[in-house]
């Protein structure tokens, strides 16, 4: 599951990488325990331009921040949008997730610290009172090797060369965009323990994503013997 993310700290590379055509986000606020309900930058492609804009996290209205792969096509709150296409790339430097067995957080991220696309479903509902709301779930897979003592479940990452698959710019059957939807390679990605201050979603600095200082028992990628229940 995906409860908290790191946002990037500036979006400037993010718009080059990702060939931006269209920026709507304006003044960028970086945040470092995005919680759902808060906006989060998100890339979609509308007319052939890819635009990234700030969405809501948690769809609107049902109020789901995460969809299990599984069950796009057939739960209610996400059939909608998976089969209409509504497809993005939730852009982030990493999220946090907590250890079963004693609840100590655990920062998450790219080996190479690059940031994360993660894929999503997003909808656009109108309210009673006229507003317009985007908003947006997480979709999530089983976990890999390497996450599964943290926890079952683990955003999908979508990789640079299928992002055009991902976002609708290059036409691919639903066979073939179920297939995007696997854990991450162990290899590429990184967790390292941080303090339980991000548990408070009121506290959101750069400390929160700083690794721990345990001594030998310091996490890095690929040391699992800590993480044993």
């Amino acid at each position: 599951m995906c409860g908290r993310a790191k946002l990037p700290d500036d979006v400037s590379e993010i718009k080059i990488d990702l060939k931006i055509d269209v920026d709507e986000i304006g003044q960028y606020q970086p945040r470092w325990n995005a919680a759902p309900t808060t906006k989060l930058p998100v890339v979609v492609v509308d007319k052939a331009q890819r635009i990234l804009t700030l969405m809501r996290w948690g769809l609107v209205p049902s109020s789901t921040f995460n969809a299990r792969a599984e069950t796009l096509a057939s739960r209610a709150a996400f059939r909608g949008a998976w089969q209409a296409g509504r497809r993005c790339l939730v852009i982030a430097d990493g999220y946090y997730e907590w250890r079963d067995a004693d609840k100590q957080p655990f920062a998450i991220a790219l080996a190479n610290r690059g940031p994360m696309t993660l894929a999503g479903l997003w909808e656009s509902w109108r309210s009673p009172q006229g507003e317009t709301i985007k908003s947006f779930a997480i979709i999530t897979t089983n976990a890999n090797n390497l996450l599964a003592p943290l926890h079952d479940r683990m955003p999908v990452v979508i990789a640079p060369d299928r992002w055009a698959e991902w976002l609708g710019e290059r036409p691919a059957p639903q066979d073939a965009l179920k297939d995007l939807l696997r854990p991450y390679p162990d290899g590429a990605m990184a967790f390292w323990p941080v303090d339980r201050r991000v548990g408070n979603v009121r506290n959101d600095d750069p400390d929160l994503f700083t690794a721990l200082s345990m001594g030998d028992r310091a996490l890095s990628r690929g040391l699992a013997a800590p993480l044993s229940k």
